[in-house]
């Protein structure tokens, strides 16, 4: 039992080790740094452009569409990977049909995505 809260001692003192370096970090950081407030600190910058009109501006729901689109198919790649090493030893079967479900559900999404128009850019 003893052995279980030298664990817990040493992730104890971790955790409060990474707290006081990054909060002498940050208050270092403030006292450190020098600071002058000016207009053109003030101001958005762009990749080198000024900025015309409205800082708060509507942005067009096909972004988030294509956001979203991008996500889940990301998250797919993401899940391809471990199924890839999976397909080796007693769950090769069921791991098989279970990425072949999962892929028919995204391909299913995307065909739906498609048909609605979500994929055209206009």
């Amino acid at each position: 039992m003893q052995g279980l809260f030298d664990n817990y001692l040493a992730v104890l003192l971790a955790t409060a080790l990474g707290f006081m370096l990054v909060v002498t970090a940050v208050i270092g950081s403030k006292l450190l740094t020098p600071y002058a407030a000016t207009r053109e600190k003030a101001t958005p910058y762009e990749c080198g452009m000024l900025p015309i009109g409205h800082i708060r501006t509507r942005i067009h729901v096909r972004y988030y569409v294509y956001a979203f689109l991008f996500l889940i198919f990301d998250v797919e790649a993401v899940f391809l990977f471990p199924w890839a090493l999976s397909l080796t030893g007693s769950i090769a079967e069921a791991a098989l049909y279970s990425m072949v479900l999962f892929i028919v559900i995204l391909g299913a999404g995307l065909g739906y995505a498609w048909k609605k128009g979500a994929m055209e850019w206009k």
